[in-house]
């Protein structure tokens, strides 16, 4: 990025980038809901398997929230589209939003049919690109510069 364009945030709150807010509560929420099916496969406690589904419902609450912000800034500014990972971490995300749902839909059913085998790899596959997909963010905002005050 040159030093002398700045390459704002168009979904912002007083000033701050909406989308890094959001993220972290997806994130911690996806990654919970593995943790959970995990602990519902080992141990057949119904309790595991209702947590996987209400932390899949509030990561993808949430999840969607942070995609119109994300997309929001993807959409609003042509600098921020401009940027080499923007493409791929959009993708990335929306594929792990995605399967989210489909996942969260699926915990739906009975426990056993809903964490084995089915949930469990939902959750596995999107718990495994939340890593690519937050390095890439990463090097939007900090290699970038996309929403940082100058």
């Amino acid at each position: 990025m040159q030093d002398n364009v700045r390459v704002r945030s168009t979904a912002q709150i007083a000033g701050h980038p909406s989308h890094p807010m959001l993220v972290p509560i997806p994130i911690a929420c996806f990654i919970g809901a593995l943790l959970t099916d995990i602990a519902y496969v080992v141990s057949a406690e119904i309790m595991w398997a209702d947590f996987s589904a209400w932390l899949l419902v509030v990561g993808v609450i949430f999840g969607v929230l942070a995609a119109i912000a994300g997309l929001t800034d993807f959409l609003g500014n042509r600098l921020v589209r401009a940027q080499p990972p923007a493409w791929p971490h959009l993708i990335g995300n929306a594929l792990a939003l995605v399967l989210a749902i489909v996942n969260a839909l699926i915990h739906t059913r009975d426990a056993w049919t809903s964490v084995w085998p089915t949930g469990l790899i939902l959750s596995a596959i999107t718990v495994l690109i939340l890593p690519i997909t937050g390095w890439l963010g990463w090097a939007m905002v900090y290699r970038h510069g996309v929403g940082v005050a100058r």
